[in-house]
């Protein structure tokens, strides 16, 4: 699971010289991979691995020419480190992919459901992803109490685990930019302070020109290529 990986380095340092093999193991995959096999990213020995490996090969997700997703990271906490990075890269695609339902929604003037449209024709193409496929199914629910959509009422507040958070701190500590990932968890830290955002509501901004069906049309296709090109940017910071 989540844990950092300076406790999993010290955990097998402490153990190995207790004759102890201790291998710190990263998962990725949630329901779907506790379904049917994760991303596993398994650190500690070599050794370790000899021994582990044909269980975790069997157990891990597989790719679509039958390689499984696991491997050795490397040693000692290497496996949670790799794990930490993927969710802080994760933390960057979801509010990618939310800066893209603003825009949709405030610009070109769509409601939640056509959005959820929209993302869906998006999974067909370059953009196919769990997180776009989720992210249509939550657009396209409606409260069933008030008739409204769902992202309507609920509230808008994202919690955190730690890791995008850790990946932040390391890059700074080692100076590599991340600056995608980093502005996602301040938006995080942001989405924490409701009473703030309520307040700044009232200050005076732009208000976008209302936009025909072909312009927003064409807006959303702008917005589908600034989305591709800003998860390549992450990607690559990560």
């Amino acid at each position: 699971g989540n844990a950092h990986f300076e406790d999993t380095r010290r955990r097998e340092k402490e153990l190995r010289e207790r004759g102890i093999h201790f291998v710190g193991v990263g998962i990725s995959g949630g329901e779907e991979g506790a379904l049917n096999g994760p991303s596993i990213m398994p650190g500690g020995s070599p050794e370790s691995y000899a021994s582990l490996g044909p269980m975790l090969e069997k157990i891990a997700a597989q790719a679509k020419d039958g390689t499984p997703c696991t491997a050795h990271i490397g040693p000692d906490g290497a496996g949670h480190f790799v794990k930490m990075v993927h969710n802080g890269i994760e933390y960057a695609d979801m509010q990618l992919i939310a800066e893209a339902y603003d825009l949709l929604r405030a610009v070109a003037g769509y409601s939640p459901a056509q959005i959820a449209d929209v993302f869906r024709t998006w999974n067909t193409g370059r953009l196919d992803s769990y997180l776009i496929e989720i992210t249509a199914e939550v657009l396209a629910h409606t409260d069933a109490a008030t008739g409204k959509p769902f992202v309507d009422i609920v509230q808008d507040r994202a919690e955190q685990k730690g890791t995008g958070r850790w990946t932040v701190q390391i890059a700074l500590d080692l100076g590599v930019p991340v600056s995608g990932i980093a502005e996602a968890v301040f938006a995080r830290s942001l989405s924490g302070h409701a009473d703030l955002r309520e307040a700044a509501r009232g200050l005076p901004g732009p208000t976008p020109e209302p936009l025909d069906e072909a312009a927003a049309a064409a807006f959303a296709d702008r917005v589908e290529q600034a989305l591709y090109a800003s998860k390549i940017v992450s990607y690559t910071q990560g």
